[in-house]
C-alpha cells in the first residue's frame, strides 16, 4: 500500500464516493483488502491508503464497463500478484475502451430511436 494517506472506513467512504455498506461488501468479495491496524481491540480497525481509492475508482469503472464481480476481482488478483505486464494493462485498456465504445453505439441508437 501506497504510504501516505491513510483512513479508516468513514472516511474512505467520503474520499470515494462510496457507501460504507459496499466498501464492506468489496472487502467480503476479496476486491479491496485494507491493512489492519492493531487499534480497536479483539476488531482491528481496517486501514485505507491511497491505491485503495485507486482501487475503488478501478471497480466502480469496471462495473459501468459490465464486468462481473468475478472478472474484476481476477483483474486486480492479477495487478496484485505483479503479473501484470504493459502489454497486459494495454490489453485491458483496449478491451475496456471497445465496451465504452460499444455502449456508447448503444445508447447512440436508442437516442436516435428515441428522437426519431
Amino acid at each position: 500500500m501506497v504510504k501516505g494517506l491513510m483512513m479508516l472506513i468513514s472516511q474512505f467512504a467520503k474520499q470515494t464516493g462510496l457507501p460504507v455498506d459496499t466498501i464492506r461488501f468489496y472487502i467480503a468479495k476479496g476486491l479491496l483488502r485494507p491493512e489492519r491496524s492493531v487499534k480497536g481491540g479483539s476488531n482491528p480497525y481496517q486501514v485505507f491508503g491511497e491505491q485503495d481509492v485507486t482501487t475503488a475508482r478501478m471497480i466502480r469503472l469496471q462495473q459501468t464497463l459490465g464486468y462481473s464481480l468475478g472478472e474484476i476481482l481476477a483483474l486486480n488478483e492479477e495487478y496484485r500478484a505483479g503479473e501484470h505486464s504493459p502489454e497486459r494493462t494495454l490489453e485491458v485498456l483496449q478491451s475496456q475502451i471497445a465496451r465504452l465504445e460499444e455502449k456508447k453505439a448503444a445508447l447512440d441508437a436508442a437516442l436516435s430511436f428515441l428522437r426519431g
